[in-house]
């Protein structure tokens, strides 16, 4: 098959690719970066250097292929993120449809069901109402957990104050995810023959943040490392400290709040909380261990 992969040589895009290429199938990657060029084609794909936010050269990249994962950058700028993740979607949208492309995999997020309390993840419930317009592709949205590689921005606040926290309690179920989980997810879904508009859960674990703090704090050599839960002002405060913009700190202090109030895992559990990755927390403590 000819698959489309969007998010160049990130965390999951990479492994995906690699994956298909290790399966036979003609992959071309698109990434903005022309530095990328030589390290895409050396894994045996095409490069695609350009913009998503250009839609000619989307058409063009997407004519003849067969499936397109596609993911949206995890930073779109400073300012009007979640309308900028929107438009990227609108544009993969107008691409996939003036190019015919018959199958699409979308790289989604728990909390995608909702419009409120979800901060960031509102660009990806809007994407999927675009997609879920596409007539004539069938589309499966990948709802990853939250992102174990999220957890190595606490490594300063470990080594400096020795806690680990967020603005939501300890005892609550966070759905969590690993990008290779996400990768063989993708695999699967984008060589399906399906119809329709489906959703996928991607969960390789689901904790609570007291087994965050034990498992990756036991990792570090801190046995007793505590979680502790934040206000959100407090929460917001040391974001903007650590130097995220004021912007993206307010929509990951309106995340955490989803999670505090279980806005984010609503649809996932009442899915049944499905977990089919492999990577486990326990697992993912050693790879946090090699960054500490």
């Amino acid at each position: 098959m000819k698959i489309i992969v969007t998010g160049s040589l990130g965390n999951t895009a990479k492994p995906l690719a690699q994956q298909l290429i290790s399966e036979g199938h003609d992959i071309t990657v698109i990434s903005s970066s022309e530095a990328k060029k030589s390290e895409i084609e050396s894994l045996g794909a095409k490069a695609a250097i350009g913009s998503i936010t250009d839609v000619g050269f989307l058409v063009k990249t997407f004519e003849g292929a067969d499936a397109v994962f596609a993911m949206t950058p995890p930073v779109m700028g400073e300012t009007h993120i979640v309308e900028n993740t929107a438009n990227a979607g609108k544009n993969y949208a107008e691409a996939i449809a003036k190019a015919n492309v018959k199958r699409l995999v979308m790289l989604s997020s728990a909390g995608a069901d909702s419009p409120v309390e979800t901060g960031p993840i509102k660009g990806l419930y809007h994407i999927e109402k675009v997609y879920n317009g596409l007539e004539n592709t069938s589309v499966t949205f990948l709802r990853a957990g939250y992102f174990y590689i999220n957890f190595f921005n606490d490594i300063p606040l470990i080594k400096n104050a020795g806690i680990i926290g967020g603005n939501y309690p300890e005892n609550v179920s966070i759905p969590l995810t690993h990008p290779v989980d996400i990768a063989k997810a993708a695999a699967e879904e984008l060589v399906k023959n399906t119809t329709g508009k489906n959703i996928r859960y991607v969960v390789s674990d689901s904790r609570v943040p007291s087994d965050f703090a034990k498992v990756l704090g036991s990792a570090v050599g801190n046995s007793a490392l505590p979680w502790v839960e934040f206000t959100d002002e407090q929460s917001f405060d040391g974001m903007v400290q650590a130097g995220l913009p004021q912007e993206m700190a307010e929509l990951y202090v309106e995340m955490g709040k989803g999670m505090r109030t279980g806005v984010v895992q609503k649809d996932f559990i009442e899915q049944g909380s499905p977990v089919d990755g492999e990577i486990k927390l326990e697992d993912f403590a050693k790879e946090f261990a090699s960054k500490f």
